[in-house]
C-alpha cells in the first residue's frame, strides 16, 4: 500500500495548510451547516456547479438530479418537508480525508412524513474540497429502504 503526501496550500495568511487538513475544515463545517439547518451557508460551501451523484429514485420526492449550489443546498430543506425532523437520525463512524477528497461513513434513519414509515441503513458520502468549495458530492445509501417507506 502506498501513502501519498498531502501538498501543501497557502492559506490566505502566511501559514501553510495541508491539503487534506483543508479539506477536513471545509467537510467539517459542511456538518455543522447541515446540523443547523444553514442553506445560506450549505449554498456558499458548495461549488457553483457540483458534480452531484444520488441514485435517482422517483418515488423519493428529495432525490433528484441536482449541479448547482443552490440546488445541492435545497436538498436539506426539502428532505425536512418531506420527513420528521424528530426522527431523524445519523451517525457518523469514519471520516477520511485525504488530498482534496474526503469520505464519510455512517448510519441513517428516518420517517417518511405522508407515510408514518421509517427507512434505515448504512450511508458513504465521497466528497471533493477545491478552493475551499465542495464540488463533488457523491451519496450512497440504501435507497431501497427509502423507496419503500415513501410507498403509501
Amino acid at each position: 500500500m502506498s501513502v501519498k503526501s498531502a501538498t501543501p496550500t497557502t492559506s490566505s495568511s502566511t501559514t501553510v495548510v495541508p491539503v487534506a487538513e483543508a479539506t477536513r475544515a471545509v467537510v467539517q463545517e459542511f456538518l455543522a451547516a447541515r446540523m443547523a439547518g444553514d442553506t445560506g451557508r450549505l449554498v456558499a460551501l458548495f461549488a457553483d456547479e457540483v458534480d452531484w451523484l444520488l441514485a435517482e429514485n422517483p418515488a423519493v420526492p428529495w432525490i433528484r438530479p441536482r449541479s448547482t449550489a443552490a440546488e445541492c443546498a435545497a436538498q436539506f430543506t426539502e428532505l425536512m418537508e418531506h420527513t420528521v425532523p424528530e426522527d431523524a437520525r445519523a451517525s457518523l463512524d469514519t471520516f477520511l480525508a485525504d488530498g482534496t477528497d474526503a469520505v464519510l461513513m455512517g448510519h441513517l434513519s428516518g420517517t417518511v412524513r405522508a407515510t408514518g414509515k421509517s427507512f434505515e441503513g448504512p450511508f458513504a458520502l465521497h466528497l471533493t474540497v477545491e478552493d475551499g468549495r465542495i464540488t463533488r458530492h457523491h451519496l450512497y445509501e440504501n435507497s431501497l429502504s427509502i423507496a419503500e417507506a415513501c410507498a403509501p
